[in-house]
């Protein structure tokens, strides 16, 4: 299938809506996996969350366009590993793929979950590892306002639902009906191991089994994703992002100062991040209003 065949997504972006993915997609992504072998001037790497965050880390529609124009009408590889992140950003990013002159091939190396799912969508071929996820689920959102807001932004969501369902129904050629099933699933959403992603029709074929390797940055990596996860968490429960800033820059002020002092303080520190997870944990749904 030629994604030039596939339709456009909209990427406008309404005021004041940030939006979401699934904690469970931090929990299971194996976030130390990259290509074995790329050829640099023809492949894109789609290893981190979409959209960039506190850190000024993620993936974004600029470095991939600026990938883009660096390959010119060359085919591209796009090897993917990612839980997902900023919805608008990966219409984007989806769009600039859709548009690529030549054939895209996409390697799903692990995980393609959320937002990177729909990305995985723009490739004329797809390939997954038999031990590889897709996740696909219906928009989630953090958003604040009155009732009247809030309606607005359900019914936005509806509409972005049906995008997101056509543009896997597009891809697979399975009713619309059936994808928006998967995109509900239980409330969060559906995963696909490699081969029920294959049998869709969202998935071309399998990956060979030695396309991905591990990372030589995994310890750096695996750090950096423990706070991500932790953010994800606090956001679900209902803290805005400046709580959650402040939270995690405290607690690795924390950690830093027991690492300069006894084992049984390191213990503490331990034991604080466990807590803020579970707190975090315990919070999921809630919501914070102001009046």
């Amino acid at each position: 299938m030629s994604i030039r065949s596939l339709r456009a997504a909209p990427a406008a972006r309404p005021v004041n809506l940030r939006t979401n993915m699934p904690v469970s997609a931090f929990e299971r992504w194996v976030d130390n996996l990259e290509a074995r072998e790329e050829t640099p001037d023809a492949s894109i790497s789609i290893l981190d969350v979409i959209g960039e965050d506190f850190w000024g880390d993620g993936v974004t529609v600029k470095r991939i366009s600026a990938a883009l124009r660096l390959i010119g009408t060359r085919d591209v590889t796009v090897n993917i590993n990612s839980p997902g992140g900023d919805f608008f950003e990966g219409l984007a990013i989806y769009n600039a793929l859709r548009e690529h002159p030549a054939k895209v091939t996409v390697n799903i190396l692990g995980l393609a979950a959320s937002a990177a799912s729909f990305i995985a969508m723009a490739g004329d071929e797809i390939r997954i590892p038999k031990a590889g996820f897709m996740m696909l689920h219906n928009t989630q959102v953090i958003a604040a306002g009155d009732r009247h807001a809030l309606r607005e932004v359900a019914d936005w969501q509806e509409t972005m639902d049906e995008v997101l369902a056509e543009i896997y129904a597009d891809r697979s050629g399975a009713e619309l009906s059936a994808i928006s099933v998967m995109l509900d699933g239980r409330g969060d959403g559906t995963w696909l191991s490699g081969k029920r992603a294959i049998e869709a029709g969202l998935v071309d074929g399998y990956l060979a089994e030695d396309a991905a390797r591990e990372s030589q940055t995994a310890p750096e990596a695996r750090a950096t994703n423990a706070i991500r996860r932790l953010e994800a968490s606090l956001s679900r429960g209902g803290h805005s992002r400046g709580e959650s800033r402040k939270l995690i820059n405290d607690l690795k002020a924390a950690m830093h100062d027991a690492g300069r002092s006894s084992g049984m303080q390191d213990a503490a520190a331990s034991e604080g991040l466990a807590g803020l997870l579970d707190l975090a944990r315990n919070t999921k749904g809630t919501f914070h209003a102001a009046g």
